[in-house]
């Protein structure tokens, strides 16, 4: 099968994604040889058009403000890991499991300015951002072959984006990830013995120790985990208890956008705008409702590569205490 397909590890039970289409994605623009503000970069720069191409169909459009055509669009990534133009049927291969390679792969086109990102946006800039999520998720999320959506940010050349131009992405699949899933099964296991979210404890608990908050609004705290797993990773956390991303508010929209601008903007300003991903984690379908999944947001700088033995054994080795990242962070002596 020479196209995108989806595989299962029938030792582990992890699917593989195979998308050959993906050799053909552009090079990244910034590079060594570069200058920071290159105006030659927008001319070879797909997101800048004004006018879209008419072979790339606009699936949402934000209008923009000042003089600008629009905000934020969403479109088709040219180089999908997955398609919607095939049937998620699965078959064996022998004594392997496959399907092809269904799923929807979009890109948010963040800003029409090349050089902007979300740190240096402004609130309004963001929250088009953070609307352009939601009607995106809820019109993937009416089709029922979609089992499981992804919302990410890849910032910086070490953290995988292939264009400068401010962008993030969605995927939806027709498999839950055997990670994510492990992720709802332990969440179960502590409302089984608990009753209670583990989320919401850890949200409690942060609110009152405050060592490792980094930002905080009326609707979400964001703080770095007591066991993170690599420096300055973050969660964002809605304070009402809720597993569907889908279901956030204009109210809560607006302050989702602000806590995330505020923390990204710390990240710029401390690290010098290190490489990072992002990732909104919710629940999948037919999860929705159940009351130990809480949808979050987890930001995870690129500042350490992972090494043979967190290869092997799969536990994180991370040089930097969470208590001293979130005193840096504020501003704080760290000490």
């Amino acid at each position: 099968m020479s196209g995108s397909h989806i595989r299962l590890n029938q030792a582990t039970h992890e699917w593989v994604i195979y998308a050959p289409s993906r050799r053909k994605r552009p090079q990244e623009l910034q590079s060594a040889t570069v200058e920071l503000h290159d105006p030659t970069e927008c001319n070879h720069c797909p997101f800048c058009r004004s006018i879209p191409d008419p072979d790339d169909p606009i699936l949402l459009e934000i209008p923009g403000t000042n003089g600008s055509q629009w905000q934020t669009r969403v479109v088709h990534n040219k180089y999908p890991a997955l398609s919607a133009d095939v049937t998620p049927k699965r078959a064996f291969s022998g004594i392997y499991l496959q399907l092809p390679g269904y799923g929807h792969h979009e890109i948010v086109i963040e800003h029409p300015d090349h050089y902007q990102n979300p740190a240096t946006m402004s609130l309004q800039d963001v929250r088009a951002i953070v609307e352009s999520y939601r009607q995106r998720y809820l019109e993937l999320m009416k089709i029922p072959e979609n089992l499981f959506i992804i919302i990410f940010r890849n910032h910086g050349k070490g953290a995988g984006a292939s264009q400068r131009h401010p962008h993030s992405q969605i995927i939806a699949t027709p498999i839950v990830p055997r990670h994510y899933r492990w992720r709802e099964d332990e969440a179960q296991r502590y409302f089984d013995e608990w009753d209670h979210c583990a989320y919401c404890d850890m949200l409690e608990f942060e609110m009152g120790d405050r060592h490792r908050v980094v930002s905080e609004n009326e609707e979400f705290l964001a703080f770095v985990p007591y066991a993170a797993e690599v420096p300055f990773e973050i969660l964002i956390l809605p304070k009402t208890h809720n597993a569907d991303f889908g279901s956030i508010t204009p109210h809560q929209m607006t302050a989702f956008a602000s806590i995330l601008k505020a923390v990204l903007e710390k990240l710029y300003l401390k690290l010098g705008n290190p490489d990072y991903n992002y990732a909104i984690l919710t629940a999948a379908r037919y999860r929705i409702n159940q009351p130990q999944l809480h949808w979050y947001c987890q930001i995870r700088p690129r500042l350490t590569t992972a090494a043979g033995f967190e290869m092997g054994s799969g536990i994180s080795i991370n040089p930097s205490l969470p208590e001293v990242d979130a005193a840096f962070l504020n501003g704080l002596s760290g000490e």
